[in-house]
């Protein structure tokens, strides 16, 4: 999807006009003044470990070590992260409940007939945190040595290989059903209950190929349980050098990002909206961020709030789109 490169494109000119064009109303200036005067929740809907914990962890630190003032970070899985999404969206508004999502964030709208709330009018984004990118990734005893190889195979056996996915509606299945499409092979999908038992099911062999997060494949790669065949992004990742992107490697035009960020109730005042901005844009771009994040797969990628409120409506559109050609729905 080529929004995300969009929005983090803009010109710096852009987002000077952009922050000025929210200049503090006099009530808002009022309510921030003395923001944060007590601690901070930052709810993450899923469980310790992934994107949106480690992101949140971090910054939660950091924003701790600056302010004064604790900011934790409290997980609430279940349901997509529709749960954590609800609980921050009926939260009083005032900015000490954070909500630190993924790219699922704007998968939810496009999946469930029914949310217990509107991702657009009830939550306001702060920051684009972060992007990371999938490893298309197959199993040794497939003998697959390259993306043409593979996709030699699946149109020689139409409906006999799968792929693998970290649930049905997971940003791994959207990753897997647009490779789908826009390769046009015919495959069957499997979805599984998390990332490791997917990764699991395609190291066997059970499960032919899997679109995995860089970041929980890399090292199955390196140590050579599993073979990378391409990358998601747009350029190729320095985890993996050697490994062409998708794109490149036999299916021009295909590009899949995770991405990571913080948002808050949507009434909340904007004045304290654009302090939260401007901090954890300043944790973003340290260097020691940076180093402890490119590891792990993780690029800092900070952005306007309206940046990111940009970027969630335009995915959403995009996930829509796959989930109606694909008739993904969730329970």
């Amino acid at each position: 999807m080529q929004s995300l490169r969009r929005v983090v494109a803009a010109p710096a000119v852009l987002l000077a006009a952009m922050a000025a064009g929210h200049a503090a109303r006099p009530a808002d200036g009022a309510a921030a003044a003395d923001f944060p005067d007590k601690p901070i929740r930052i709810v993450v809907g899923f469980t310790p470990g992934g994107g949106p914990d480690i992101t949140a962890r971090f910054i939660a630190q950091k924003l701790t070590e600056s302010w004064r003032q604790n900011v934790v970070v409290d997980n609430r899985p279940g349901a997509g992260g529709t749960i954590a999404a609800q609980t921050v969206a009926r939260a009083n508004p005032d900015g000490y409940t954070l909500l630190s999502v993924s790219s699922a964030h704007a998968v939810a709208p496009a999946v469930y007939a029914k949310l217990p709330y509107d991702t657009r009018k009830d939550l306001a984004g702060i920051t684009l945190t972060a992007s990371s990118k999938y490893l298309l990734v197959v199993a040794p005893a497939l003998d697959v040595k390259a993306l043409t190889d593979l996709l030699a195979l699946a149109k020689a056996k139409p409906g006999q290989l799968n792929f693998s996915s970290a649930g049905v509606g997971s940003g791994t299945h959207f990753a897997g059903e647009q490779f789908r499409s826009m390769a046009a092979i015919n495959v069957v999908h499997v979805p599984f209950k998390g990332i490791p038992e997917a990764l699991t099911e395609t190291m066997t062999g059970r499960v032919q190929f899997f679109m995995a997060p860089i970041a929980n494949a890399v090292n199955l790669v390196k140590e050579g349980k599993l073979v990378a065949l391409g990358v998601s992004s747009v350029q190729r990742d320095p985890l993996v050098p050697d490994v062409p992107t998708v794109a490149e490697a036999g299916v021009p035009g295909y590009h899949s990002e995770l991405w990571f960020g913080l948002l808050t109730a949507r009434q909340t005042p904007r004045a304290i909206v654009g302090r939260l901005n401007r901090e954890i844009t300043r944790i973003l771009n340290e260097p020691d961020l940076r180093r402890r994040w490119t590891p792990l797969g993780l690029e800092p990628r900070p952005t306007t709030p309206e940046q990111f409120d940009q970027l969630i409506s335009d995915e959403i559109a995009a996930f829509t789109a796959i989930a109606r050609a694909a008739n993904i729905k969730a329970d």
